[in-house]
């Protein structure tokens, strides 16, 4: 049976049901991502929300339907953290919802009843403009980062790959919600149909002017990285056990000409210096595979107070000195914001004991024959910013070093690895993520994947034939200018909305008309 606008509006007319169907349509776009990877969704995923939130009774109720939906979102691209911060994931997913709140404001503001020809077109670049800026916001280290982009779902799609070098993850998101918004006019509002439709023929032609004129990395080169992953290692000694295993892994690559080694984050438990019978065997390591290796330290340090992560470059002698620790920890993870306050997170989930130190700048470490690499340690490969300094500094390779143990059976470790093929495509530079437990990828300069991927189920190392290019992508050049572009637009906004008020304001109310009088001398009464 087919339901009337009428037939749905009478079913969401419980204030309760329509929170409950704010939540579902938010936590849709998830389908995009990783594992399922169910790219093309992403085309059509917030439909339903818009068209939710575009039939709200009220402009109060419309941003209660963005704060749920922002709610809903936050809490299935989160969903895997459920078992490590239990009600808290909730909670946040509930703080970072509302800021989907003024979203769904101009959502009902621009498409509410039969919008016009202007306000379809407005809505084509305030409503892409306002989803940028929550994402902008939340993308900040301490509300969690920027996890789950609605542009980073396009990981794996060679033409969006190809816009991500021209304006960044954010250009893909800005675009996205603009092919969003059209569908959902020419789904609901047949009247406005022509402006929908120019904006999908927009959209596909800067598409294709991207494809056609932005410049393609132009390989130069290429070098033998091999990735050590020893899967999940457990129980007494685990600190030990996992070195034994990953030496022996290493072991393996001797003859096999490779460049450098790159261990997974975390893979040394013990500080180095305090420990230099560990640095003679990765040293003897280094010597037989004849590559240095990149390993990731997570200790207590003895030359400094506090426990940080680093990457640590080893050689045929040792240490060489090349230390980058890092800067942007994962909250609660990590480390516990405002612990004082909310301290109260370590006893209702596996939130930081103990706060990691965090370390100042960004370093390109040289490796020898003229490679450079830029190291970034566990989900600062989803901040884009990261890896754009890191080329511009004159890195040749980015690389990550990550560990997703506690959420293997999650669609986490997916994700995560996704997110560095964006990294390469934006900046033009190949980057690898390894891991301790999977999933472990490597991506060319392009964003295009290189081998395949070491799964949550393997134990093993691997070799990975790595193009390398030079040249400067747009993104890398001008940065986040899709950002600035949606605050102009919404900055443009607000001075129209404000002249229009003021305009209103100076007009003054209307003239006071008296009431019309019947032949008794006795006010009309209209409708009688």
């Amino acid at each position: 049976m087919k339901l009337s606008a009428a037939d749905w509006r009478r079913r969401l007319g419980s204030p309760w049901r329509r929170g409950g169907a704010a939540v579902l349509a938010g936590a849709l776009p998830m389908l995009s991502f990783p594992a399922p990877s169910l790219w093309w969704f992403a085309y059509v995923a917030l439909v339903p929300w818009i068209l939710l939130v575009r039939s709200a009774p009220t402009a109060r109720r419309a941003a209660y339907d963005g704060w749920l939906g922002g709610l809903g979102f936050m809490l299935a691209v989160h969903h895997w953290l459920l078992p490590s911060l239990h009600v808290f994931t909730v909670v946040i997913a509930a703080l970072l919802g509302a800021l989907w709140a003024p979203w769904g404001w101009l959502t009902r503001r621009f498409l509410a009843g039969v919008p016009s020809a202007g306000q379809v077109v407005a809505a084509l670049f305030v409503l892409p403009s306002a989803w940028l800026m929550v994402e902008l916001v939340r993308s900040w280290e301490g509300l969690g980062g920027p996890w789950g982009l609605l542009g980073s779902s396009q990981w794996d799609v060679e033409p969006a790959l190809r816009l991500a070098s021209v304006g960044g993850v954010w250009l893909l998101s800005f675009l996205l919600v603009a092919v969003n918004v059209a569908v959902a006019v020419l789904v609901a509002v047949r009247q406005s149909r022509v402006p929908a439709v120019a904006g999908l023929v927009a959209t596909a032609a800067a598409t294709s002017a991207a494809w056609v004129w932005s410049p393609r990395p132009d390989v130069d080169g290429r070098v033998r990285i091999a990735v050590v992953q020893p899967g999940v290692i457990d129980g007494v000694g685990g600190a030990e056990k996992r070195f034994a295993r990953e030496e022996t892994l290493t072991r393996q690559l001797a003859g096999q000409d490779v460049d450098l080694v790159v261990w997974g984050e975390s893979s040394v438990g013990f500080d180095l210096a305090s420990r230099p019978d560990l640095a003679d065997r990765l040293a003897a390591l280094s010597r037989q595979v004849d590559a240095d290796i990149l390993v990731n330290v997570d200790a207590r340090r003895s030359d400094r107070p506090g426990i940080y992560k680093s990457s640590v470059l080893v050689g045929p002698e040792g240490p060489t000195g090349d230390r980058y620790d890092k800067m942007r920890l994962v909250p609660f993870g990590e480390y516990v914001p405002a612990r004082a306050l909310l301290g109260w997170a370590t006893s209702v989930g596996k939130a930081a004991g103990e706060d990691r130190m965090r370390g100042t700048e960004q370093v390109v470490m040289n490796v020898g024959d003229g490679l450079r690499i830029g190291p970034m340690v566990c989900f600062e490969s989803a901040f884009p910013d990261m890896s754009r300094h890191l080329a511009r500094d004159g890195a040749d390779l980015l690389l990550a070093q990550s560990a997703t143990s506690s959420f293997q059976q999650s669609w986490a470790p997916e994700q995560h690895a996704s997110l560095a093929a964006l990294r390469a495509a934006e900046t033009g530079r190949p980057m690898v993520h390894a891991t301790l437990t999977g999933v472990s990828a490597v991506y060319g300069p392009s964003g295009e994947r290189v081998g395949s991927w070491l799964g949550t189920d393997a134990s093993a190392s691997a070799v990975y034939d790595v193009p390398l290019a030079h040249g400067v992508t747009p993104y890398a050049r001008f940065g986040e200018w899709p950002v600035y572009a949606a605050l102009l637009i919404l900055a443009a906004l607000g001075a129209t909305e404000g002249a229009r008020s003021l305009r209103v304001r100076r007009a003054g109310p209307s003239p006071h008309v008296p009431p019309a009088r019947t032949a008794h001398e006795s006010p009309a009464r209209p409708g009688r």
